[in-house]
């Protein structure tokens, strides 16, 4: 399938907590997806294993973190052996996993951290998907999003490139892959530079107003790139 919008397509949701799930499951389904929703790790690949084997199965799965049973860790790796072409999206409300999880070589496709807003799950689920269904199967997928094309090392909006320095594209991607969560402008430099040299808060703080600057260029009236004051920074989409 090479289309770019949902047409029924089946989602996997993997969530232990009821709530959660419903909402995000509404708001799929409010998009055109289809879900199916799973609340133990145990039962996660036998469900998956027959779907498959019947022909059927889903498009995307969104894996919690934190499960009863199997854990999403150990569901993703064992999804990526058994099924590679499955798109994977990790939920976790343990922030600081996250700098772990970028650094696994799990397979996963993107990371969202609780509290989200579930229209930003539905963009993240399209974005991935569109990646992963792309014609070419190539390269960034272009839309109306913010995407990184991680191994060009570029940033698009709209499919317009932000000519980004790597700096720059490296201080956005470490945001975009924890959306909501706050950065304190110590935890952004080390992201920022590797090689642990001192720079100084302002340094962060003009490198942020230049990434802002080139969003502005194609998005003026949104921002997506929020200051909390006395804090640090995050990336925002959704209110």
């Amino acid at each position: 399938m090479t289309s770019r919008e949902p047409q029924g397509q089946s989602i996997l949701i993997v969530e232990d907590e009821p709530k959660i799930a419903r909402l995000v499951a509404d708001y799929l389904e409010g998009s055109g997806f289809t879900t199916h929703h799973l609340d133990h790790g145990d039962s996660v690949l036998p469900w998956l294993a027959d779907v498959r084997q019947a022909g059927q199965g889903p498009a995307l799965a969104l894996l919690d973190l934190m499960l009863p049973g199997t854990d999403g860790l150990t569901l993703c790796r064992e999804i990526r052996q058994r099924w590679p072409a499955l798109p994977v999206i990790m939920l976790t409300a343990r922030v600081e996993e996250v700098d772990r999880l970028l650094g696994l070589e799990l397979g996963a496709d993107d990371y969202i951290c609780k509290p989200f807003s579930p229209r930003e799950v539905v963009a993240r689920v399209k974005a991935v998907l569109r990646r992963s269904q792309g014609v070419d199967g190539a390269g960034p997928a272009v839309g109306s999003d913010l995407v990184l094309d991680e191994e060009g090392w570029r940033a698009l909006a709209d499919g317009q490139d932000l000519g980004l320095t790597a700096v720059e594209f490296q201080l956005l991607k470490v945001m975009m892959h924890a959306p909501g969560r706050i950065f304190s402008r110590d935890q952004l430099m080390d992201h920022m530079y590797r090689d642990h040299r001192i720079v100084s808060e302002r340094t962060v703080d003009s490198h942020v107003k230049k990434l802002r600057r080139k969003i502005g260029e194609v998005w003026p009236e949104r921002e997506v790139i929020r200051s909390v004051y006395g804090v640090g920074y995050k990336y925002q989409p959704e209110e």
